[in-house]
């Protein structure tokens, strides 16, 4: 999956003591994207340094991978960066394009084909999702002051009123529903067109075997049994915390697609199961475990 990245490791500790080094890895961010060079033909992705800049910036320390640190560029002479696409007058996509053949690339360009080091490839959900923190809590949302970073820990702290915000993760679920020798799938109506599972977010006052249940029910139309854990996944780019489980069909496996959120839903024997392109998902490999006769 997207965070195997063995044998480096993330380090995500809310670190005082990090400075900038030459070496330091320097993310910057524009309306969902990043600044990176890609190569095509080896498949490589490269991230600019702190080194290669002439030029004067602010950052925030966000997380080491081994011994690269981490650094978003949030603000550049200009205290309201986050909500701007203008740095000094000049275009923040024009600003950067010019360095060294660098360009801007979102996330779906990121994660389009298996690009190396994957860890670069990890890096930008990370960044993604603790970015896009940093970008949405610049005002308290309690007295409409404005914020500043914690000095002991990863939050924002409103000054006026004392409000703390952490780092936002959304936990949801990822569902395998087996029926004999035969997986429920399905196809969602809207974004990537490749096989998945039942997914949903856990609602308020659930339980995620509550979640599990409610989520088979309002998409397929199925009661379900024998819920248990498989594994679970960070997934940046939607700030999610997710969680595998597989179950069993309780009773009538007849299925009532919600056409609303769903374009496919069917019972798909074992050896007819068609992956998706990438193993960087849960949902892939829960797919492939079910596939290969391990569940």
């Amino acid at each position: 999956m997207i965070q195997d990245i063995y044998p480096k490791k993330l380090n995500n500790s809310y670190r005082l003591d990090a400075h900038l080094q030459p070496e330091s890895i320097i993310l910057v961010y524009d309306s969902g994207k990043f600044l990176l060079k890609i190569d095509e033909e080896s498949a490589t992705i490269t991230y600019p340094k702190y080194k290669d800049f002439d030029c004067q910036m602010e950052t925030v320390y966000l997380f080491s991978i081994d011994d690269e640190d981490y650094f978003y560029w949030f603000d550049y002479k200009n205290s309201d960066y986050a909500n701007t696409d203008v740095i000094d007058g000049v275009d923040i996509a024009d600003r950067f394009e010019s360095l060294s053949g660098y360009s801007f690339y979102d996330m779906r360009a990121i994660r389009r084909s298996y690009l190396s080091p994957k860890h670069y490839v990890f890096a930008a959900f990370t960044a993604y999702q603790l970015i896009e923190w940093y970008l949405t809590t610049k005002y308290c949302g309690r007295c409409g002051a404005e914020n500043e970073n914690s000095k002991t820990e990863r939050a924002r702290v409103c000054p006026k009123c004392g409000n703390i915000i952490y780092p936002r993760i959304n936990p949801a679920v990822i569902v395998g529903v087996t029926n004999g020798d035969k997986l429920l799938l399905t196809k969602y109506r809207n974004g990537l067109g490749f096989n998945a599972l039942v997914a949903g977010f856990t609602e308020i006052g659930e339980t995620m075997e509550e979640t599990v249940a409610r989520e088979v029910m309002e998409e397929a139309g199925l009661k379900v049994k024998n819920i248990r854990y498989y594994k679970s996944q960070p997934w940046g780019i939607a700030s999610d915390i997710l969680l595998g489980y597989y179950c069993d069909v309780d009773g009538d496996d007849s299925i009532t697609m919600d056409e609303n959120e769903l374009k496919y839903a069917q019972w798909v024997m074992r050896e007819d199961i068609e992956l998706q392109p990438m193993d960087y998902s849960l949902t892939n490999e829960m797919m492939m475990m079910f596939k290969d006769n391990k569940i």
